[in-house]
C-alpha cells in the first residue's frame, strides 16, 4: 500500500474514532423521568427561597428516580394545560398533589398515596360560619382543579347557583393573595395548601371550615396505558413507605403523616 494511501486509511479511521467518541458523550447517562408540576401548590411544589423547585412530591419522586436510576426533569407547568402536555408525551406523569376522584378513567394512576380534602377559607373576621353563608358571596378557586370540579358538581348544584360569582385563577397563591386582600370572600382549596398559606401568615386571620367541601385523594397520573412507567414508579414508592422514607418526606414538608394512605394497599 503506497505510503499516502495508508495516511488516508489511518485519517479516516481517526475520524470515525472521534465522531464515535462524541456522540458516546453526548448520551444521557440515565434515562429521563420528565415530572410535570404546579410550581405554586406548597407544600407539594413550589420554588422556595434559593429559587430552587421543592415539596412534598418532588422530593418523592427524587428519591424514586435515585433508586430507579432515572434523571428527574422537574418541568413546571400551567396546570389548565397538563391533559396536553402528557399527552404529547412531554411530560410523563403529573405529580403534584394530582386528585384522582373523577378522573379515574383520564389517566394510568398509581394507588392513591395521600388522603386530601377540598375546603374552603375564609377571612376570620368575615362573619362566614359554615358554606350556608356563601350564598351571594365571591368564590376563588384554581382553574382546572379539584375544587373547581367539587363546587360546580351535582351535589353541590344549589350552592353553586347561589354563589354571586366564581373567579378562576392561574395559581393558589394569586387567590390566596386576593383573599388576603378581600378581592373574595371565600377560597374553595386543597386543605394541605390551604394550612401552608396560612402557615405563611397570620394563622388567626383566618378560618378552614368545618364542612369541608368533597374528600378525594392523590395519585401519580401517567398517561392512560402507560402502565410500564406507573408500575416502576408504584413499587419504587411503596419501597420508600416500607422503609420509612415517605413519612419521613412528609414530615419534612409539615403534611400531616396520619394522611399518608399506603399503607392502605399493602
Amino acid at each position: 500500500m503506497k505510503k499516502s494511501m495508508r495516511k488516508l486509511v489511518v485519517a479516516t479511521v481517526v475520524a470515525v474514532l472521534a465522531i464515535s467518541t462524541l456522540v458516546g458523550c453526548g448520551k444521557k447517562s440515565a434515562k429521563e423521568f420528565v415530572v410535570g408540576f404546579d410550581a405554586e401548590f406548597p407544600p407539594y411544589g413550589y420554588m422556595d427561597d434559593n429559587g430552587e423547585y421543592v415539596g412534598f412530591d418532588l422530593d418523592l419522586a427524587e428519591e424514586v428516580c435515585k433508586r430507579l436510576g432515572y434523571t428527574l426533569v422537574k418541568k413546571p407547568i400551567d396546570w389548565d394545560a397538563k391533559d396536553g402536555l402528557i399527552d404529547s408525551g412531554e411530560i410523563d406523569c403529573i405529580w403534584n398533589g394530582f386528585t384522582i376522584n373523577g378522573r379515574e378513567n383520564a389517566y394510568t394512576w398509581t394507588v392513591p398515596y395521600v388522603n386530601n380534602s377540598q375546603v374552603y377559607v375564609v377571612a376570620a373576621n368575615s362573619g362566614i360560619q359554615s358554606q350556608a353563608d356563601l350564598a351571594g358571596k365571591i368564590i376563588g378557586v384554581q382553574k382546572a382543579s379539584a375544587a373547581l370540579d367539587a363546587i360546580q358538581s351535582e351535589e353541590y348544584a344549589d350552592t353553586y347557583a347561589s354563589f354571586a360569582k366564581v373567579k378562576e385563577y392561574d395559581s393558589y397563591v394569586i387567590a390566596f393573595e386576593d383573599l388576603a386582600g378581600d378581592g373574595i370572600d371565600a377560597l374553595a382549596i386543597d386543605i394541605g395548601v390551604a394550612q401552608s398559606q396560612i402557615a405563611k401568615r397570620d394563622a388567626s386571620e383566618y378560618v378552614i371550615l368545618e364542612d369541608y367541601l368533597s374528600a378525594e385523594q392523590y395519585g401519580v397520573g401517567f398517561k392512560l396505558g402507560n402502565t410500564e412507567l406507573r408500575d416502576q414508579v408504584q413499587k419504587t414508592l411503596m419501597e420508600m413507605y416500607d422503609d420509612g422514607t415517605v413519612v419521613k418526606i412528609a414530615e419534612k414538608y409539615g403534611i400531616d403523616t396520619d394522611a399518608i394512605c399506603l399503607g392502605d394497599y399493602k
